[in-house]
């Protein structure tokens, strides 16, 4: 078990450190390597955007299929990213997305209140069932994405770009470098307590009679991680708007080659997720289909569904 969390580990940081290669290179004009200290600077700031939205993604999701045993739990699916988006929109609505944590306080609001009322909605004399969960969660998702869509339709035109340009997931070069800074350390320090809290996971995975019986407070856990689950997403969803695919597929990646202990598949999720979001984002600035740079979100959408199958497909043929 440990060489095969050591290899999950080694192969995840080299995708990343690939990965961040490659959006270095990546220039408007093709594979053009930074030419002074502005152009260093700004690929440096879009790289760490990528990784702390790939990374708050990861590991959002490795939490959530781990307290819901469901491997379908992720934030998009259970509608966090959705909710996060309404809370953003709504307070981009209202003014106040610009006005010192307004927007950061509306997307962790977004976010908490869709977990809670997917994870109120899901449950059945104490007991949560899988299938109901995903289907609570996708009404959820519909709900708030209807919501957003309210709220775009009353807004000025000005505004209307550019908050659909950021629904369908994208990293801006304007985006406020504190902001970066703030939602890099919030993914940081989610991961590491994540890691830390490995073993409390595998023990919560186990189920709730397994999980007690060793002493484990299940309640206290589940606040804990839900209530990381929903700052780290909303944390992403700030920077970069609702992105698909990352909190689904890189924790499945993971667990294939480390095996089913939280702790490698935590820290491994955080860099394949990192390393997803700079891929995609070097993608963008590659290729230009003659109608604008595509959307982040559209990139992970198009690579992350058959590379989901695919997983889901080697995980059937191997049971």
């Amino acid at each position: 078990m440990a060489r095969r969390s050591a290899i999950a580990l080694g192969v995840s940081a080299a995708c990343l450190a690939t990965a961040v290669a490659a959006r270095l290179l990546a220039g408007p004009e093709g594979l053009d390597p930074p030419r002074d200290t502005l152009e260093w600077t700004l690929r440096g700031w879009r790289i760490a955007a990528g990784l702390a939205v790939g990374s708050g993604l990861a590991v959002a999701g490795a939490t959530l299929q781990a307290l819901l045993r469901n491997p379908l739990a992720a934030p998009a699916v259970l509608g966090l990213t959705s909710g996060a988006g309404l809370g953003v929109t709504l307070a981009t609505y209202l003014g106040i997305a610009s006005a010192g944590l307004g927007g950061g306080s509306a997307a962790l609001a977004g976010s908490l209140g869709a977990l809670a009322v997917v994870y109120l909605l899901a449950q059945r004399r104490g007991l949560i069932e899988p299938v109901t969960l995903i289907l609570v969660g996708v009404i959820v998702s519909l709900i708030a994405g209807a919501g957003t869509a309210l709220i775009q339709h009353l807004m000025p035109d000005r505004g209307l770009v550019a908050t659909t340009r950021w629904l369908f997931g994208s990293l801006r070069d304007d985006t406020s470098r504190p902001a970066i800074a703030v939602v890099l350390g919030v993914s940081v320090a989610g991961a590491s307590l994540a890691a830390i809290l490995g073993r409390a996971m595998d023990a919560a995975a186990l189920g709730d009679d397994e999980a007690r019986s060793v002493g484990l407070p299940l309640d206290r856990l589940r606040l804990i991680l839900f209530a990381l689950a929903g700052a780290l997403t909303a944390g992403a969803v700030l920077l970069a708007g609702p992105i698909g695919f990352v909190g689904l597929i890189c924790p499945h990646a993971v667990r294939l080659v480390a095996g089913p202990g939280h702790r490698a598949v935590v820290i491994g999720s955080a860099l394949i997720g990192g390393a997803v979001i700079v891929t995609a984002d070097a993608i963008v600035r590659l290729v230009d289909l003659g109608g604008g740079r595509m959307p982040i979100g559209v990139v992970t959408a198009i690579v992350g569904g058959p590379v989901f199958l695919a997983l889901l497909r080697s995980k059937r043929v191997s049971a």
